[in-house]
């Protein structure tokens, strides 16, 4: 199967089971520098901008963006294109940084605990486009309590303030992505919990489980006791890590779950990119391509010889946009340091999920090696 696919500016290209993805020739869109351009003041010099939310709104695509500052807080800045493609233009302010009280919270959310929660710094948000609603779910870190993370929601019209409903569960958690629309009448939502092991791999880290509500502001989520996608076993690429990605986006074959996942080798955790597909009417039901989509490369942090690197030998992406004609433009963070785009095709990646699946619970291939 192939599908001819365009990002713009005159690049596109084909793409296929054997190279699902097409990086940008111009990547990186987003970086530090352009940043820094905008946000001059010292304390607001970042390292990083990656691990970034994307949504189509009215005629532009806004961008919410995590950045290290220097200081080691990580907040969320907003840029906003035309093309989706170029030409970000970065808002003077962060949208997010850790809460205070004078900051917009939702009736009945407790204020000092979100001012705690919030204190060590705000990380990779999602654009969860809910019902025609802009709902962000994003992580925030307590800065006295070591690993104590909690997935928040914030709401917001404009991306230029927000309304914090609290976090989205009371318990640690790491990914939290929700389904575009009710689904039989319920709400439902991916969900990795978070975990306290070595090298953070193992254990919970490698289920992805779902949950359902009736109101997604009210943080009264039923998470499923089982998971619905557990790796853990090898050989796999996504064996000892795995986690949802970008919000799922609905296509007539299905809900496409573009998630993360890590196998540890002798020189790291390296991150990839894979593909999932839920049924439309019970997202339960999950077909997994064995096959990750992006590997992460040289090409995907080009930077400066001086410039600094996060974290290595990692693609990470919490945003894929969907155009009419079926193309998905895949936006993803390079070693934890820039942002850049990559573009495929919603048939490709269903293809990939129904002809060389793995069995979501127990990573048996589904086809002849």
């Amino acid at each position: 199967m192939e599908r001819k696919v365009e990002v713009g500016h005159g690049h596109g290209g084909v793409v296929s089971l054997n190279e699902p993805m097409l990086r940008y020739p111009g990547n990186p869109v987003l970086t530090a520098w352009h940043v820094n351009q905008v946000w001059t003041d010292p304390h607001r010099q970042v390292v990083t901008v990656h691990n970034a939310g994307a949504a189509v709104v009215g005629d532009e695509t806004v961008m919410i963006f995590r950045s290290h500052l220097r200081s080691g807080v990580s907040v969320i800045g907003v840029a906003r294109s035309t093309d989706g493609i170029s030409g970000w233009r970065v808002a003077p302010e962060p949208l997010l940084k850790p809460a205070t009280p004078a900051d917009a919270f939702a009736a009945g959310v407790d204020q000092s605990a979100m001012v705690r929660i919030e204190s060590g710094g705000v990380e990779d948000p999602r654009i969860n486009v809910v019902d025609g609603a802009y709902v962000i779910t994003y992580s925030g870190y307590d800065a006295q309590t070591r690993n104590q993370v909690r997935v928040c929601l914030a709401v917001t019209e404009d991306f230029t303030s927000v309304v914090r409903h609290g976090p989205v569960l009371q318990q640690d958690m790491r990914n939290v992505v929700i389904f575009g629309e009710r689904i039989g009448g319920k709400y439902f939502a991916l969900f990795r919990p978070n975990d306290v092991l070595p090298g953070d791999t193992g254990g919970t880290y490698t289920q992805i489980r779902i949950g359902c509500a009736d109101d997604y502001r009210a943080g009264k989520w039923e998470i499923d006791d089982e998971p619905i996608m557990r790796t853990g076993w090898g050989p796999s690429a996504f064996s000892d890590k795995i986690g949802p990605g970008a919000p799922p986006i609905r296509s007539s074959a299905g809900w496409l779950d573009l998630f993360h996942g890590v196998r540890t080798t002798m020189d790291g955790n390296p991150y990839v990119l894979g593909v999932a597909l839920h049924d439309l009417e019970d997202p339960r039901r999950v077909q997994m391509s064995s096959i990750p989509v992006l590997f992460p490369t040289r090409a995907d942090c080009r930077i400066g010889e001086s410039e600094y690197v996060h974290v290595p030998n990692v693609v990470f992406s919490c945003a894929m946009v969907r155009r009419t004609d079926g193309t998905m433009l895949v936006y993803y963070g390079g070693n934890d340091t820039v942002m850049n785009v990559a573009v495929t095709h919603e048939d490709v990646l269903v293809e990939l999920c129904r002809r060389y699946g793995q069995d979501p619970l127990t990573g048996r291939l589904l086809y002849p090696v």
